[in-house]
């Protein structure tokens, strides 16, 4: 975990310096090569994941859920026509959490379980809300094409104020009571303040790219394959590659005939961000579910 660490901090000043030289057009095209190789590769593993989690279990767990992930997902596309401004506000709380999840899982104490459900909530949102302040206008322009009604600017401060608030007063508990908690604070006081920085020089999609790809989907992979095969090895990376490609393919095929027809209008990202939320819901619940397992079998050994 060292090493994506090392790869993530490096990767993450690369990135800050394509943010001061390149124009936002070349942000965008290296942004969605990015989120369209490392991005969708992490999320591609979800069926695998599930027959992991069910190995031991009745078939028919695996098939039930197999059936509602693909619910799940086809549900979300339809909702996102449906009740779009719901479905906006639903991915935006799902997305957060998941981020978060993935950031702080194995840094908090498993018994202070509700502060670090809070903890992880409150920093995915935080996250979230920073990057979207920084580019607002783009930020309306998305979820106007998405809803069809604007993005009121003062609510993106307010939620800034009301979550930095629930995240001081959780960590200030946290630090107080957890020893392991104190020793990794400065460190992640540091990370937050280099995302920062990213994301004020960034355009959206290069912001996000960064973070999405460097700071959620690397740890993530070495979280999954570790789960799925026992260790991370150069072997055991090319596996998940090799069984994550047809999904990778398809995602592939249909973002590209979306792009081809509607160009780079603001509807295409509209689109994208539309079928990134289709598989967040699905996929947040079994990475959840992968790391209760993870943490039940830590328990019994």
């Amino acid at each position: 975990m060292t090493k994506i660490l090392n790869i993530t901090i490096i990767g993450s000043f690369a990135g800050l310096w394509v943010a001061t030289l390149f124009s936002s057009k070349a942000e965008l095209i290296l942004g969605f090569l990015l989120i369209l190789t490392f991005g969708i590769i992490h999320g591609s593993n979800d069926l695998l994941l599930i027959v992991k989690l069910f190995t031991k279990e009745k078939k028919r767990s695996f098939l039930k859920s197999l059936f509602f992930y693909v619910l799940t997902v086809l549900l979300t596309f339809l909702a996102f026509y449906t009740i779009p401004s719901i479905t906006v506000i639903l991915f935006i709380i799902f997305s957060a959490y998941h981020f978060g999840e993935q950031h702080w899982e194995s840094k908090v104490d498993t018994k202070y379980k509700w502060l670090s459900l809070i903890l992880q909530g409150s920093y995915g949102a935080l996250i979230l809300v920073i990057l979207f302040l920084f580019n607002a206008d783009q930020v309306d322009e998305i979820v106007m094409a998405i809803t069809g009604a604007p993005f009121p600017p003062a609510f993106l401060l307010y939620s800034l104020y009301s979550i930095l608030t629930l995240l001081v007063v959780t960590v200030a508990i946290l630090a107080f009571n957890s020893d392991s908690f104190r020793k990794v604070l400065l460190k992640e006081l540091f990370f937050l303040g280099l995302l920062v920085v990213i994301f004020k020089m960034s355009s959206l999609i290069w912001g996000f790219t960064i973070y999405f790809v460097l700071w959620h989907s690397l740890p993530s992979l070495f979280e999954q394959i570790h789960f799925i095969y026992g260790r991370f090895t150069n072997q055991t990376i090319w596996l998940y590659i090799k069984n994550a490609l047809p999904y990778w393919i398809i995602s592939i095929i249909g973002i590209g005939l979306s792009y081809f027809w509607l160009k780079e209008s603001v509807l295409f990202f509209a689109i994208f961000f539309s079928f990134i939320a289709a598989v967040t819901f699905p996929h947040s619940l079994i990475i959840s579910l992968m790391f209760k397992k993870k943490n039940n079998n830590t328990k019994t050994h």
